[in-house]
């Protein structure tokens, strides 16, 4: 079976990243190879940049600097600010996901696959802090169209609680939305590396309705195995030029 390749994250790499370089001469990249490529570090770019500067004072000028993209290049891709970061956001949250589906299939039920899934969530935000700023903090400021992505995106946590037993209408929501209050408030506050240190407490409180106070409290006790999760990052190399 081939190993699926996974994207890397926006923000874990720089946008001028030399091994995404533009090849000039007899074996150039085709046009959409190119822009393939410009959009990826236009993803990391703004990733960077709104981060740094807050989504209201980032430049569409500043991004395609961060970037070594051209203006032209930029709204050839994106029809402006607001369009690219929500593709970016999309894009960057589609491979948080695949990674946490991931994590909770290979475990041995849903207990495990729930808390394999959090642990997941927890150090890929911790290991690029800049996209755990640009998605979790900045997006309040992005607009009501960003706003909605993040409620989608809510919802979309519900699937690691499917083989859960039954619990009241809405009570999944109530923890989902929790977990996303308390990360907030590491993110908000500069505290994004210490988002792994949650995992035993979020743990307890996304299981105890579930299994009851003692179970919940014996998972905290429960390896979680493996190494620590880091966002997918493509190997760095020299490139030649930027366009």
């Amino acid at each position: 079976m081939t190993k699926q390749v996974m994207s890397p994250l926006p923000g874990a790499r720089a946008g001028r990243d030399p091994a995404r370089a533009i090849k000039r001469g007899p074996r150039s990249m085709t046009p959409e190879a190119v822009a393939a490529t410009q959009r990826e570090r236009l993803y990391d770019a703004l990733v960077h940049t709104v981060a740094e500067k807050g989504y209201v004072n980032a430049r569409v000028s500043d991004i395609c600097t961060a970037a070594g993209v051209t203006r032209p290049a930029f709204y050839a891709l994106f029809g402006g600010k607001e369009e690219a970061f929500l593709d970016t956001y999309r894009h960057g949250t589609a491979v948080v996901l695949r990674m946490m589906d991931d994590a909770y299939a290979q475990a041995a039920d849903w207990r495990a696959g729930t808390r394999a899934a959090l642990k997941v969530l927890l150090e890929v935000l911790a290991s690029v802090p800049a996209f755990a700023t640009m998605a979790i903090v900045e997006i309040d400021a992005a607009g009501p169209a960003a706003r909605r992505e993040r409620t989608e995106l809510l919802t979309r946590f519900a699937r690691f609680f499917t083989d859960a037993p039954p619990v009241p209408d809405g009570l999944i929501e109530t923890l989902v939305g929790g977990v996303y209050a308390t990360i907030y408030g590491h993110v908000s506050t500069g505290r994004v590396a210490a988002l792994p240190e949650l995992l035993p407490m979020l743990g307890y409180f996304t299981m105890a309705p579930f299994v009851g106070r003692d179970a919940a409290a014996a998972e905290l006790a429960a390896p979680t195995g493996g190494e620590r999760v880091v966002a997918p990052c493509a190997p760095s190399d020299t490139g030649e030029v930027f366009h």
